[in-house]
């Protein structure tokens, strides 16, 4: 009798010690949960990956049938992932995508939402737990009831908590459903243990979900200005308005067909996400220092054009020439009518040839003011011989040519003096000073070299640096590449027109073969009809005449 009652008491502590030593291990096993899964929510950056680890690791550390995370969207709060282990339910994240329209934050009175209880939770910045959601009666259930019946489901026990961010703001809402017992299976509600665990996991989710929009906003931001950059330079000259923007999508399109090759020399060469990005920003900017070139040197379609085009200087001198010629004309046919001479016949063929001969002049500096053609020896001796005709201004002869109009009109090929080229030049030296003044971070250090290498050439002969091919990198050469083909199709040039698919070609061959653009990523630029991808989105129809 007395043996059972010494015994009882330890049997109790023993009791109470395994339940103890069982909820301490329940605890320990929680915290390494949570430590493991705030661990993997700060290394990852895929936002619907994180979105995934983030519900799965609050239903592992409650042991919860379901749930639901919800991120709120102006005045509504949007669905973004739904797990259900009993029913087989994956939507979000890198599940199905969801179809669910959002919730409503407030009523059509502008109220609160206060019956949803998500809605509820966000409204008080509060955890709501829910021992079972058929007993609740502050809350509109109707849609769970509804939804259980037509699943053959039972909604029970709930868990509300909202992600709140470093300001304060609410930015979504964490929903847990049936807390189920390990051993039995049972749905019971969620204990305090576990709803301090959620709360605390909620925490590092709204840190890290924070963390990732700044991220976002920031690289949001930051493209923004970028294709600022590029619109600015863009606009500056309604003729190479696409440039800046046809140019990147060129320049991946080509290291996308580098990434791709098997053999030869670009085997090895691989293409990572973040090595895309940095691409992309580095083509947006290659042009960026266009942004201080004069636009009448950009936009420069004809020899003579500067704020305006001077041929119409031109064409006034020869009006006044040819009224000259008139009046000269005119006057001698007065004087002999006055002296009874009869040489007007003769007087007349001269001075209609003399007139022909400064059409035909007129006529030959319209042509040699467009640029079209390659000025001849012959071409340039007849402008010097133009330039000692003189016209009368203020009853002084001045040259109908002045040195500089000569100067202009004698530029071998293009519209461009020798300076004025070396000023359209630069814009490759302002755009590498402006961007290596930016402070890049570790993953766009690229970017300048990438952006400043467009023109120069394999053989070492391009500028501003004179760079050969083993100095630059695939991405710099591929740029180069683009930039050539671009400016070749481009159809809203003021000089030229848009050459056909053909020419482009057999002009980027030409290049190949003397040295100006990369050998193995024109082999893949052609093999991979690159051309043809960048035409069927870019050029016009008549512009496409080879397959």
């Amino acid at each position: 009798m007395t043996t059972q009652k010494i015994i009882t008491p330890f049997e109790k502590i023993a009791t109470i010690s395994n339940g103890l030593s069982a909820d301490l291990h329940k605890i320990i096993g929680q915290v390494e949960k949570l430590t493991d899964i705030g661990i993997a929510l700060s290394s990852e950056k895929d936002t619907a990956q994180l979105l995934e680890k983030i519900l799965l690791g609050a239903k592992s550390i409650t042991n919860s049938d379901g749930g639901t995370l919800y991120r709120v969207d102006g005045n509504t709060i949007k669905i973004e992932i739904i797990r259900s282990d009993s029913l087989g339910i994956s939507l979000g994240g890198e599940g199905n995508a969801i179809n669910i329209p959002s919730i409503p934050l407030y009523g059509e009175n502008g109220e609160p939402n206060l019956k949803n209880v998500v809605c509820y939770s966000y409204h008080n910045n509060k955890t709501i737990n829910i021992d079972d959601a058929y007993d609740a009666v502050h809350f509109d259930f109707t849609g769970t009831k509804a939804f259980d019946k037509k699943n053959n489901y039972r909604s029970k026990s709930f868990l509300s908590i909202p992600l709140t961010n470093h300001q304060g703001e609410i930015i979504g809402i964490l929903q847990l459903i049936n807390a189920t017992d390990p051993e039995t299976q049972e749905i019971i509600k969620f204990d305090s243990v576990s709803q301090r665990f959620a709360e605390a996991l909620a925490s590092q989710a709204a840190t890290v979900l924070t963390k990732q929009q700044l991220i976002t906003d920031l690289e949001n931001m930051f493209e923004s200005l970028v294709k600022l950059i590029a619109t600015a330079v863009d606009e500056k000259s309604p003729y190479t308005g696409g440039h800046c923007r046809r140019v990147p999508e060129l320049t991946l399109m080509l290291t996308e067909a580098a990434h791709d090759t098997d053999h030869g020399y670009l085997q090895d060469f691989r293409l990572t996400e973040a090595d895309r990005y940095e691409l992309t920003i580095a083509s947006w900017l290659h042009d960026c220092g266009k942004i201080i070139t004069p636009e009448y040197v950009i936009d420069k379609a004809t020899k003579l054009e500067t704020i305006f085009d001077r041929i119409h200087l031109l064409e006034t001198r020869f009006e006044v020439l040819k009224r000259d010629r008139e009046i000269a004309f005119l006057k001698q046919q007065l004087a002999e009518l006055q002296n009874n001479t009869t040489s007007s016949s003769a007087l007349e063929h001269t001075y209609q040839a003399d007139i022909a001969h400064l059409d035909d002049d007129l006529a030959f500096i319209r042509l040699c003011n467009t640029g079209g053609e390659a000025m001849s020896g012959e071409d340039i001796s007849r402008l010097q011989s133009l330039q000692k005709l003189t016209w009368s201004l203020n009853n002084v002869d001045v040259p109908l040519l002045t040195d500089e109009e000569v100067y202009n009109l004698s530029i071998f090929r293009g519209t461009l003096t020798s300076e004025e080229r070396n000023v359209i030049n630069n814009h490759i030296n302002v755009t590498i000073s402006m961007l290596e003044a930016i402070k890049f971070p570790k993953h766009l250090q690229n970017v300048v070299e990438y952006a400043g290498g467009h023109h120069e050439r394999m053989d070492g002969k391009g500028y501003p640096k004179g760079l050969s091919r083993e100095e630059m990198s695939i991405p710099a050469r591929a740029m180069a590449i683009a930039d050539v083909f671009e400016a070749l199709t481009a159809k809203d040039r003021p000089y030229k027109k848009g050459k056909k698919l053909s020419e482009a070609l057999f002009i980027l061959k030409k290049l190949k073969e003397d040295k100006h653009i990369d050998p193995d990523l024109y082999d893949a630029f052609i093999k991979q009809k690159i051309y043809k991808k960048y035409a069927e989105k870019f050029l016009d129809d008549v512009q496409i005449d080879i397959d």
